[in-house]
């Protein structure tokens, strides 16, 4: 079985695989999320800069 040591490090290695995995899933959800609303928000700056160019 296993000794001490190699608990330990197998237990670092599940850990750094975990984090890993919840990492990959925060950036996959959430990244294209803030993407999306950063374009959504520009382009209704950029129409709004252009509707007052033409009133003004």
């Amino acid at each position: 079985m296993f000794e001490f040591d190699q608990y330990l490090g197998f237990l670092a290695f599940l850990t750094i695989l975990t984090i890993g995995f919840w990492l990959m899933i925060f950036l996959i959800s959430f990244v294209p999320y803030w993407i999306t609303g950063y374009l959504i928000e520009n382009f209704k700056l950029k129409r709004e800069a252009k509707r007052k160019e033409l009133e003004g």
